[in-house]
This record gives C-alpha cells, structure tokens and sequence, in this order.
C-alpha cells in the first residue's frame, strides 16, 4: 500500500470556542479510510472502540480522546482564528454591567470605532432587543456575524444620552499582548494566547519595558489556553538558563526539544502568574521554566492538558486534529490531567504577591512590621511602629503602594506609636497594597509591610 503523505501543524490549544462538527463527508470511504491510517500510524492514546468496524466520522472521534477533533474547511480556519484572537463582529471588548453591557476597549479600525463607540459606554440593545441583565456571552452571540453583514446597537452615554447605530462587522483581531510599568520599575507583560506571532509581541513589550527602566518582570498567563508549539520553543528561548523547551513521547519516538535562542531575555527573578485555567502551552513554558529554575511560578495549578494534536490535511481540504504526543519538562513530571504546580501557591490574585516580592527584593535590607499590630480599612491604615521609629518618619518617606498597579496618593502622621496613613481617595476591598517607610539616612533601616483591607 502507497504511504499516505499529510501535511500538519502542531497546535496545542485548550477549547478556546466551542464547534459542532458537521460531518457532511461521513460516508466517504476514502476520507473514511485515510483518517483511519493516520490514527493508526500516530495517534497515541487509547482507542475505546474497534477503529475498523467504523462507519462515520463521528464514530471514529468517539472513540478517541476529547482534544481529537474532525473539522470542516470554515471550522479548522475559526480555530485557527481563535487561537490568534481573530473573530468578526464590531471590535469591542466587553463586561457585565448593571445598567447593560459596559465597553471596556474599542478596537482601532473595527466597525465600533469606525461609528465613534467610546469606551466607557454602555450597550443597551441589540438590533432593538434590551440586553440589560444578559451575560457577555449572549451579548457575544447577537453581536458577532459574517462579515459585511449590519447589526444595530443601542448605547447609553456617560452623560445618560442614547442613540442607535448601524455598526458593519470586521474581522478583527483582539490584543494579545498588554503591558505596563508597575510601581517600582516592574514591568507587567500579560500574554492572552499563544499565537503565531505571540513570542514576537512578548519580546517587543520586554524591550519596550527595559527602555522605559523595567529592572523585573511579571509574565501573566492566567486564563490563556495554549496555541503554537513554536510560539512556546520561542518564549522559553526568552529566559535565561532555559535551554530546554519540553521532552515529547510521541508513538514511536521520544525526543528533546530545544528553546529557541533569543538575544533578548528576562531577567532570571521573572515571576510567572498561571491559573487554572492556564493549558497546554501554557503548561509547557511554565514547566520548563520551573524545572530549569528559570522563573518563580505564582498562582494555582494549572489545567493539565499535557497532550499534543497535529492538524491533518484530509484530501477533500477538510482537517484531522489528532493527539500525537504527550510532553512534560525537563523534569519529566506528568502534567497531563495533573498540572503544573507553581513554587508559590495564592489565594488572592497572584500578581499581589508578585509585585510583594519583587519589591521586597529592591529593599534586601528592610524590615518587615507585625501584621497584627495593624489595621487597614478603606479610609485608614494604622500601624504599630518600634518606638524607635516614631520620632523618625518624615511624611515623606512614607510609601503606599497598590500591588499589580502604583503608588497611592496618601498624607501620613505618628501619633505617640502608630503611623496613620490617610488615602486621599477610598482604597479597594480586594486589592492589596503594600507600606513602605523609609529610613532618613543609611544608617537606619527601613520598613514595608503587606496590607489587606478589614472587610
């Protein structure tokens, strides 16, 4: 029998949209007949069912495991889509809101910003249908279409006016990359996805960052799904000491893949926040940084989806997604269907604890205060000092920080031993923040302590 040749591309990606795979060619028995030699030559994992006695596609994929998937032509390029955040609909980023749906971003050169949709406005109706009370997720469905087609769009202004546009819908592209400059010179990079150009966009902000005096790093990805494999070689190729990408189990063969060399870098105490929900590629960088000690993991375990697909051109242009391998990092710990443990473990958000040490890393030689000499509500914060310290303190000197963001506006005083530090707006029930004193000469000591909000 002549060997089948099939083009594919290694994509490790968690279920970033949902599909119904329309199995239209189901009784096409060349289709039929070369799925089932690809499975045989590559698959790996177990086959619940006998793979020759199948007539359907459908029944084929049951028997396999969930990440396997058939795709139509349109169904493999929305997957595609989804993994670099492309999608058509009138380009804005969204949140629940009591008063309707409250745009957080527009996307430049979208239909929204092409109809002057502000952020800060509030979506009321859609094509004459009051959304108020429905979730981003509905709100989603009425808004996204094929492209070149017009929805119309109720929105109320901050100044409680309202008005009705046509909006036409774009395929546009959400931004995958965010950064920013945290108090203390720590740069934030936040990646949503592993997509093509992922590493890319990650380097460009890291230099970005350095120029703007970043001297540590803090790389989110919580919530991300996973994406290119390539695009996970080349992040690990960002971190210094990194030189392994993941050790790979395919069916026949066992391999170690290298990182990418990049002349770029993280520095080496570069914190990782990862979540849940952080699969698959995700769970690949984050392994291998952790078992070369070439990053600080902060957050919970993650998803556990430690298996490879390879996507398969069928001969009718339609695609196989087949898991083709299991992979783990240098340490060769399982990660599917356990995770990745990170090496500090949060309750709260994790970049709170982070952006803590990252901070209490510049000040090697401060002190830290009693946590139960002190009381933070959202209008006070009162602190027990050494008295040593009171007749000490300038106001100036004394520091309050919102962790994962920047110094908050405040008027500090001693009264007898305790510090009482006066926000100049409300502080946040959720956020935490951190109390830095500063010592008046070198030959004093400085102090900082981390701040929750008594709820």
């Amino acid at each position: 029998m002549k060997k089948l040749m099939w083009s594919f591309v290694f994509v490790l990606a968690f279920f970033l949209i949902p599909f119904t795979a329309t199995h239209a060619a189901s009784n096409d028995q060349q289709l039929m007949k070369e799925i089932k030699e690809i499975i045989k030559n590559t698959y790996v994992g177990t086959i619940d069912g006998n793979l020759e006695k199948a007539t359907s596609i459908s029944e084929i994929m049951e028997m396999l495991d969930p990440y396997s998937t058939y795709f139509t032509k349109q169904e493999f390029e929305d997957y595609m889509n989804s993994i670099n955040l492309s999608t058509i609909g009138i380009g804005v980023i969204i949140e629940e809101h009591e008063d309707g749906i409250h745009i957080l971003q527009v996307i430049e050169g979208s239909g929204a910003f092409e109809a002057s949709i502000k952020a800060g406005d509030i979506i009321i109706a859609v094509n004459g249908e009051s959304i108020i009370g429905r979730s981003t997720q509905e709100t989603s469905s009425l808004l996204i279409g094929n492209e070149g087609t017009q929805v119309k769009v109720t929105i109320k202004h901050s100044n409680e006016t309202t008005t009705t546009k046509t909006i036409t819908r774009k395929k546009f592209t959400l931004p995958n990359v965010q950064s920013e400059l945290l108090f203390g010179h720590v740069g934030y990079i936040s990646l949503a996805s592993f997509s093509e150009d992922g590493a890319q966009l990650v380097k460009k902000a890291l230099i970005d960052l350095k120029q703007r005096g970043a001297t540590s790093f803090i790389l989110d990805l919580q919530n991300n799904g996973g994406g290119y494999v390539t695009t996970a070689e080349e992040m690990t190729g960002l971190f210094p000491s990194a030189k392994i990408a993941y050790l790979l189990e395919e069916a026949h063969a066992s391999y170690t893949i290298p990182a990418v060399h990049q002349n770029t870098k993280f520095p080496k105490n570069t914190r990782i926040l990862v979540n849940r929900y952080s699969a698959s590629a995700s769970e690949m960088l984050s392994a291998s940084l952790k078992d070369q000690k070439a990053a600080i993991l902060y957050g919970e375990t993650t998803y556990g989806k430690g298996a490879m697909q390879g996507f398969y051109t069928l001969h009718d242009g339609s695609y196989l997604k087949l898991t083709v391998g299991k992979f783990t990092g240098p340490a060769s710990q399982t990660i599917h269907e356990v995770g990745v443990k990170p090496n500090i473990q949060t309750t709260s958000a994790p970049i709170f604890q982070a952006h803590f040490d990252a901070l209490k890393e510049q000040y090697p030689k401060y002190r830290k205060l009693s946590t139960a000499k002190s009381n933070a509500t959202k209008e006070k914060v009162s602190v027990k000092i050494p008295a040593v310290l009171s007749s000490q303190i300038a106001k100036d000197h004394v520091q309050l920080v919102a962790l994962g963001a920047n110094e908050v506006s405040i008027t500090a005083k001693v009264e007898g031993q305790t510090l009482v530090v006066t926000p100049a707006k409300s502080l946040v029930a959720d956020q935490e923040y951190m109390l830095l004193i500063h010592a008046n000469s070198k030959s004093q000591k400085g102090y900082y302590q981390h701040i929750k909000i008594n709820q």
